[in-house]
């Protein structure tokens, strides 16, 4: 998933088993946080995720 200027900066797993990553776009500079099914390939959904902030540090 991650390419050139973009970076997973988080993943996290629900409790229905879909993944949530974050990814920072730096064309953009925003992050984008991508749904993915159980699989970990399929995407459920995707959208810039105005609230999230990078934890200093992780």
């Amino acid at each position: 998933m991650a390419r050139q200027g973009r970076e997973v900066v988080r993943e996290e797993m629900q409790k229905d088993g879909r993944i949530r990553r974050w990814i920072y776009i730096k064309e953009v500079d925003r992050y984008l946080r991508v749904v993915f099914m159980q699989d970990g390939e399929t995407v459920h959904n995707a959208f810039f995720d105005r609230n999230f902030k990078k934890e200093v540090g992780k």
